[in-house]
């Protein structure tokens, strides 16, 4: 996924920072290099969701609201409130987790 991609990138660049304070570097230029030309990630499907789930991380990913959600789903408040236990099923730890990995998993992208 591309959130793990950015934090290996992430990483990289402070150990290389770390290593050497004092500014932009030759090595930082070659690093941010690297992984900027490199091919996105095909996209992967979270797995284990039902269909009414992916619709309800596609809403999240659009920035629905939960009451904008039910009104959409025609349901209550309440299941939309259950359906975010996504975060659990999903191991994220936010509503933007959710986003960025309905992004990366590609039921969402920017034209959509």
């Amino acid at each position: 996924m591309a959130l793990r991609h950015s934090s290996t990138a992430a990483e990289a660049l402070r150990t290389q920072q770390a290593n050497r304070p004092g500014g932009e570097s030759f090595e930082t230029v070659a690093i941010i290099e690297t992984f900027a030309g490199r091919p996105a990630p095909a996209p992967q499907e979270p797995e284990g969701i039902t269909e009414r789930e992916r619709e309800v991380l596609t809403l999240i990913a659009r920035g629905l609201t939960s009451t904008e959600m039910a009104s959409e789903m025609v349901i209550s408040v309440a299941a939309v409130k259950a359906y975010v236990g996504l975060l659990t099923k999903l191991d994220a730890g936010d509503r933007v987790q959710l986003v960025i990995l309905a992004y990366d998993a590609g039921p969402v992208s920017p034209s959509r």
